[in-house]
């Protein structure tokens, strides 16, 4: 009984509290700020990826996290802005300018701000009370948990260039998923 109780509870939160992705405006500038990521990561390559086949590591991207159920997609700016801000935080570090050209680097944190920014306006901070009422896992928690994993790696691979280029093209990849997603859900 109890808990039908709280799920009928949450059903009343999710339908009831504004939720982002469906009153949020985003700026038309999200879009150009996501190609404007797209295309400085894609320029930073250094050295080719071929070369780093023997670095290469599966982080365990959280795909389900992202592709999840109704009230994950309710978060999709949520998820899309802890992915941004992580990036942010993986390419600002003083091992990254020392690993990458300085006026490339300083193009990818500038358009990462400025697509935080945007996105910091929609975030809606009752989700995560839906989420403890429904036991779900909270997808930003996961996507920091896959970073952290990044972060690790470039640690024990002590930054190196191969690194780099292996977590350069992950988030490439991965940050395409996200913004694929949120797309749809936005």
């Amino acid at each position: 009984m109890a808990f039908l109780v709280s799920s009928l509870m949450a059903l009343v939160v999710i339908f009831s509290s504004p939720i982002s992705s469906m009153i949020c405006d985003l700026p038309q500038s999200l879009d150009l700020g996501k190609q404007e990521t797209s295309t400085a990561l894609n320029q930073m390559q250094r050295i080719s990826s071929f070369l780093c086949q023997k670095d290469r590591k599966d982080f365990r991207f959280p795909r389900k996290m992202v592709d999840g159920s109704q009230v994950q997609k309710a978060q999709a700016i949520s998820v899309l802005h802890e992915m941004l801000q992580q990036t942010f935080d993986v390419f600002g570090t003083k091992q990254s300018s020392a690993a990458w050209n300085t006026t490339l680097l300083h193009g990818l944190l500038s358009g990462l701000h400025r697509q935080l920014e945007d996105l910091g306006t929609c975030l809606v901070p009752e989700m995560k009370e839906v989420e403890s009422v429904l036991g779900t896992e909270d997808p930003t928690l996961a996507m920091k948990r896959y970073f952290q994993g990044i972060h690790l790696y470039l640690e024990e691979k002590q930054y190196s260039d191969c690194a780099w280029e292996v977590v350069r093209v992950e988030i490439r990849r991965y940050l395409f998923v996200v913004n694929k997603f949120t797309r749809k859900e936005i």
